[in-house]
């Protein structure tokens, strides 16, 4: 680019002023340097833009036609450094976000609805895939921010611990094993003979119910395995077997009591939801203020996850 910022704000203030000597003074600069600046100017576009008449300089038709659209420029200059004056809090909000299938499905709309409301004008690209797609992508930088619901063990990934999701055993009440769990609490036996539906491997939610399953059952073979949560509980509600799933993914079947959750002899079963971003990232103010946002939105632990941490869950929750 052959001119300059500088340049256009001195042509700026000689329009305005009429000479180069009032102009110095309000750039500031010397009146041989404004001088200088404005040949240069012209030498670099290949046009006079003023008319000398004794000491006044006048706007030419090239001058006139150069005006606006030097302004503007400068505007737009001025417009940046305003905004990133406040470290970034006036820029408009755009970002990328990628989440796992049932923080995208289930935790994350209620979250962006209430996000949006506080600004409207925020722009959000938001992708859904398993936690291990999620991952891939904060990896290569193709996400601002990932939200999981499996561990991650990528070392150039930062991990931030956002709540705990309580995960339920459900089957469909006319299954045998929800009427046998109607009776008795199951035993450990009974549930690694169960016929499980799991999510394929790489996903989140396979990954957390098997490190939340496996210290208690000594293996599970999954009778069937389904890419999404939803197709799972669904599987789950036609009889197909049973399934350890979110609360949140269930709810509604619960309330329509085409699931029931079973009562087993397992202790109460949680997840950790994490928010995730590469470590080599330099996070922008609106990102900072949407983490931070996150961190306060986030849900009440369950039930499950209270009891996890130490808490009475008999009534209210509390801690103990």
């Amino acid at each position: 680019m052959r001119i300059t910022l500088r340049q256009l704000q001195i042509f700026r203030a000689i329009a305005l002023t009429g000479s180069t000597t009032s102009a110095a003074r309000s750039v500031p600069l010397s009146q041989s340097a404004t001088s200088t600046a404005l040949k240069e100017l012209e030498g670099s576009l290949d046009a006079r833009l003023f008319d000398r008449i004794g000491k006044r300089l006048l706007l030419n038709d090239n001058g006139r036609a150069l005006l606006p659209m030097a302004l503007s420029v400068l505007d737009g200059a001025h417009a940046v450094e305003t905004a990133f004056e406040s470290k970034g809090r006036g820029l408009p909000v755009s970002l990328s976000l990628h989440a796992s299938t049932t923080i995208g499905n289930y935790v994350l709309p209620p979250l962006l609805s209430r996000y949006c409301q506080r600004l409207p004008a925020a722009r959000l690209d938001v992708r859904i895939g398993n936690t291990l797609e999620v991952i891939t992508a904060v990896r290569e930088f193709a996400a601002d921010l990932g939200l999981i619901e499996g561990p991650c063990h990528a070392s150039d990934v930062s991990v931030l611990p956002w709540f705990e999701d309580e995960l339920v055993v459900v089957a469909a009440p006319t299954h045998p094993l929800a009427r046998a769990a109607r009776r008795r609490k199951l035993d450990l036996q009974t549930l690694e003979g169960a016929p499980w539906l799991l999510r394929e491997p790489g996903s989140g939610t396979r990954e957390a119910v098997e490190l939340a399953l496996l210290p208690h059952l000594h293996s599970i073979q999954p009778m069937m395995t389904l890419g999404s949560s939803e197709a799972i509980k669904n599987a789950v509600a036609e009889g197909l077997g049973i399934s350890c799933l979110s609360r949140a993914v269930v709810e509604d079947l619960l309330l329509s009591r085409r699931l029931s959750v079973l009562t087993t002899c397992l202790p109460p079963l949680s997840r950790r939801l994490s928010l995730i971003h590469h470590r080599r990232k330099l996070l922008s103010e609106q990102l900072r203020d949407f983490v931070s946002f996150c961190e306060s939105h986030r849900p009440a632990p369950t039930r499950a996850a209270a009891a996890k941490r130490g808490y009475d869950v008999a009534g209210p929750l509390k801690r103990t």
